[in-house]
């Protein structure tokens, strides 16, 4: 069978009510949210409030966000992130305008938003659907949209990882951590450490070691199915569990993190000609 993912499904009908979600420092994005609420009037769409984006702009919240049929961002990749993980699962999928830096999971700059939203409200966008990451550890799981990484819990102390996939031992590895990526996180903590870019559209996780005391370790991209399998292996400092970059346990000697592929998908919406491609030239490549 093949998969789907990362492939661009239109939407079939305008938006009638969209949820909101914005930077954590409202100066941050200046008018934008009285830009947002001008354009989202001209087209009849019901903006709610999330309880903590009313209370942070003084409005009332809204009781029901499961109707919406869509999440407005204002921000940068970091309130993509937030949003992307508070409506998985929910189907609805999440469309940014960026005021951040980069913006890379954004659709639009924040100049375009009057144009842009005006189009994603009368339904003119597609939604890719990305795959999200699995993580069990001592004491609990989670769900990650970007990335899980298992790093050293003291600063300026390496770690000693072993590195176990699909069933078969790797090996060990002194570094500082090891970062299991998605598509959509290959861009972020990745990428800075010289991991391999996945296009939207394939079903891996990308493996990357942080600072690794070695010549020869390389990134790998691993295929659904396989667990990634991290162990502690240095007896007097603890490893961390990163969660989309928010720590969730430390692991002790001998503890470790099982990864895979996750049930769920993100659902990114975007203007049609905002391309994975298009936006990697626009943010890296030039």
């Amino acid at each position: 069978m093949t998969s789907t993912a990362g492939l661009p499904k239109p939407s079939a009908s305008a938006v009638t009510r969209a949820a909101v979600v914005t930077h954590g420092k409202p100066d941050q994005i200046g008018s934008g949210l009285a830009r947002l609420q001008a354009v989202a009037q001209e087209h009849g769409v019901e903006l709610l409030f999330p309880p903590e984006e009313a209370e942070k702009h003084a409005v009332e919240p809204s009781g029901d966000l499961e109707g919406a049929e869509l999440a407005v961002v204002l921000g940068g990749d970091g309130t993509m992130l937030r949003a992307l993980t508070r409506f998985l699962g929910t189907g609805i999928p999440v469309v940014g305008v960026n005021f951040g830096r980069v913006g890379f999971l954004s659709s639009m700059g924040k100049r375009d938003l009057e144009a842009g939203l005006g189009r994603v409200f009368a339904g003119e966008y597609d939604v890719v659907e990305l795959p999200t990451l699995e993580v069990e550890y001592p004491g609990g799981t989670a769900r990650a949209v970007n990335d899980v990484v298992v790093a050293s819990a003291s600063l300026g102390r390496m770690v000693e990882l072993d590195l176990a996939v699909g069933g078969e031992v790797l090996g060990s590895q002194p570094c500082d951590g090891i970062i299991c990526s998605t598509p959509s996180g290959s861009t972020a903590y990745n990428l800075s450490n010289g991991g391999p870019v996945l296009m939207w559209g394939l079903e891996a996780i990308a493996l990357t070691y942080v600072a690794a005391h070695s010549l020869h370790a390389r990134p790998l991209v691993i295929p659904p199915g396989a667990d990634v399998i991290v162990w502690n292996r240095t007896a007097d400092v603890e490893a961390g569990v990163l969660v989309d970059g928010n720590q969730r346990a430390a692991l002790g000697k001998a503890e470790r993190a099982v990864v895979r592929i996750g049930a769920e998908r993100s659902l990114l919406a975007t203007l049609p000609e905002a391309t994975f491609v298009r936006r990697y030239r626009q943010s890296f490549a030039s």
